[in-house]
């Protein structure tokens, strides 16, 4: 039982990926001055816009084990909910907090607690989830303006270096305003984070 239940999440986690890799865009191009000084005017809009929900799907990998679901990502300023729905499972877990808490609920019988998100998905998961940086590459933008990007023909990132993660957009939503990730594919060694966004609202 337990075998079939890893193959059916290594399953939904490779259609993930596949999914990512289908749509991917024109190779990048280094930045300039005039695209960054662009993409510094998109981060500084993206940045007022503190509350946002995403809803799309998750995938988590180490390289020998997966996890999927479906996700609603919730964000208010510094505070977030991360819900998780595995379909194979049936199983909902949540993760929220800001950026001096983080608490999981639905893994265990009582909330697990923790100062750091991902350090506590990491404890209970085995997950490798920089939360606290995904929060600005989920939307496409540097968690630090140190780090190196690169664009695409469009203009828009295609993919950001930092803290040793390389993250990749392979299609954005061009009708949102600015224009919102679709695909995010982010991998440090062996582990990979990726998302599907379906839909994004923001207040």
């Amino acid at each position: 039982m337990i075998g079939t239940h890893l193959r059916c999440v290594a399953i939904a986690f490779a259609a993930l990926v596949l999914s990512a890799c289908a749509s991917r865009r024109p190779k990048p191009v280094p930045a300039d001055a005039a695209t960054l000084a662009a993409q510094a005017q998109r981060e500084a809009t993206l940045a007022a816009q503190g509350d946002w929900t995403l809803r799309g799907r998750l995938g988590v990998s180490d390289g020998r084990d997966s996890g999927s679901g479906t996700l609603e990502w919730n964000q208010h300023g510094a505070a977030y909910r991360f819900s998780l729905h595995a379909p194979v499972t049936g199983k909902t877990w949540v993760l929220s907090g800001d950026d001096a808490n983080a608490r999981l609920d639905g893994l265990r019988a009582q909330p697990v607690l923790d100062a750091d998100a991902a350090g506590l998905l990491l404890r209970e998961l085995g997950w490798h989830v920089p939360v606290a940086q995904l929060r600005y590459w989920a939307r496409g933008m540097r968690a630090a303006p140190t780090a190196r990007i690169a664009f695409g023909p469009d203009g828009l990132p295609a993919e950001i270096e930092e803290d040793g993660w390389t993250i990749r957009y392979p299609a954005f939503d061009l009708a949102a305003t600015p224009p919102l990730p679709l695909k995010v594919f982010a991998e440090k060694g062996p582990y990979r984070v990726r998302l599907a966004i379906s839909s994004w609202s923001a207040q």
